[in-house]
């Protein structure tokens, strides 16, 4: 973006205020006393990076990135992180006798990598001779980053949903009802949100990989693809500041009826 208008700036001001927003509650999820420890400590991890990888949103279009071309790894960016980071929220709250296993670690080797990747390369532990953008495919970061993230996160969202819908059928009870409600709303809209952004990701890169058209240059799509993602951002914060001040009868200290060691 180029010559910047008063959009320019309402739109960067809208995407601070969901980076905000995200830090904020993913913290006060780590001090939150009712619920399953760990899924709340899941969760907050999920907000936290998902407001990190909205600030690095906003540098991209800022245009941050070309005068300091080293920052583009800076650590902020964790897309690899949401979907098993939103499973074992889901998974966790419903079954909260579940005990983490070694199964499990198999889930957090893209996340971890491409955490690991960005700081190596910041820190220049590592030599980085490749070309970041729209062509570098590595797994962590660029096109087939994208694709992995998609995938990933529908494939996720689809496990989450099975363990919402198998809990609804397991158990009657009010508190189990309002639990399995507060998590279907969740996952649905996600799941509604998560298909517009697809939208634009994938249109971006389509008319560039084969019709040679660069949509990012395009003011309105730009900005449209921001908020497809801040959208996402916003949700997932509203949707904890439920939970934080309506919700903690609901997502209360788990009891011993709310047992299961179910396995993925």
């Amino acid at each position: 973006m180029g010559s910047h208008t008063i959009w320019f700036y309402l739109l960067i001001a809208a995407l601070l205020v969901g980076v905000l927003q995200s830090i904020s509650v993913g913290g006060l999820f780590f001090l939150k006393q009712s619920g399953e420890k760990r899924a709340n400590g899941f969760y907050g991890l999920l907000l936290i990076t998902m407001g990190l990888t909205l600030l690095h949103n906003i540098l991209l279009i800022s245009n941050v990135y070309v005068s300091y071309p080293r920052l583009q790894f800076l650590p902020i960016y964790f897309t690899l992180s949401f979907p098993p980071l939103l499973f074992y929220y889901v998974k966790l709250t419903l079954y909260p006798a579940y005990r983490l296993q070694r199964s499990d670690i198999k889930h957090f080797i893209f996340p971890v990598g491409q955490m690991l990747f960005f700081i190596a390369i910041f820190f220049n532990l590592v030599e980085y001779k490749g070309t970041p953008g729209r062509y570098f495919y590595s797994p962590f970061y660029g096109a087939f980053e994208h694709f992995l993230y998609i995938t990933t996160f529908f494939a996720y969202l689809y496990f989450a949903y099975r363990y919402i819908r198998h809990k609804a059928r397991e158990g009657r009870r009010s508190v189990v009802a309002r639990q399995v409600f507060y998590l279907k709303t969740l996952v649905k809209a996600l799941f509604v949100l998560f298909c517009i952004h697809t939208g634009f990701l994938v249109s971006d890169f389509v008319c560039y990989e084969f019709f040679d058209v660069n949509l990012r240059a395009v003011k309105l799509f730009a900005g449209a693809g921001a908020m497809s993602y801040a959208a996402l951002v916003f949700w997932c914060g509203v949707y904890g500041f439920q939970v934080l001040l309506w919700g903690r009868r609901v997502f209360r200290r788990p009891g011993s009826e709310q047992s299961g060691n179910k396995r993925k």
